[in-house]
């Protein structure tokens, strides 16, 4: 592991759900600054997130800088999925980047990149035939909150992309930085009440 600063693209366009990527944005953000988290649009133009948050991207997916992490979060993807700039930028940086890490929706996004195909992965409940349909070679795993497989990181839906940053990094930096991001944030990974 190194003590490096790491950056964090987070992928944004309108519909983007606010937890998919407020969540890990906060989870990178207050690691002891051990990552830098950036936004990431289709252009600079502000995008509208839950209809009621405005987000104006720092870089266009034309002119991002070197990634370390990337994170697709979820929402509505319809459109996200079918566009082959985003597509295209995201199989680039698959190669690039040490962690593709999905969120909820995002996996859809993945898999239209082409970049699930037999692989072990996760994804919001309400998503799972239509990331089935996809890509039948994958193995849907929704018992799990979150799935490694190497460079891609799945979640299932809104919340657990706390647990996949989590995941993260303690995958980069350290199981004991992971538990004092979670303790600052007063976040108990895969908590779940009845």
């Amino acid at each position: 592991m190194t003590s490096a600063r790491k950056r964090v693209g987070i992928l944004v366009w309108d519909g983007v759900e606010l937890l998919d990527f407020a969540g890990p944005g906060e989870v990178f953000a207050v690691a002891e600054g051990h990552f830098e988290v950036v936004t990431v649009g289709l252009s600079l133009d502000p995008i509208l997130s839950q209809g009621f948050l405005t987000v104006r991207p720092e870089f266009e997916i034309a002119d991002c800088p070197a990634l370390d992490v990337l994170v697709i979060p979820g929402g509505d993807t319809d459109n996200t999925r079918v566009n082959h700039g985003v597509l295209e930028f995201v199989r680039s940086r698959a190669d690039e980047v040490q962690v593709i890490l999905s969120v909820c929706t995002g996996a859809l996004v993945l898999a239209a990149a082409g970049l699930l195909d037999g692989r072990s992965v996760t994804t919001w409940h309400g998503a799972a035939e239509r990331l089935q349909a996809l890509v039948p070679s994958a193995q849907l795993r929704l018992d799990q909150r979150w799935v490694d497989e190497g460079n891609i990181v799945t979640t299932a839906g809104v919340t657990a992309g706390i647990d996949g940053a989590l995941h993260v990094v303690a995958r980069l930096c350290g199981e004991a930085l992971a538990q004092r991001v979670a303790r600052y944030i007063e976040y108990t990974p895969g908590q779940v009440t009845s």
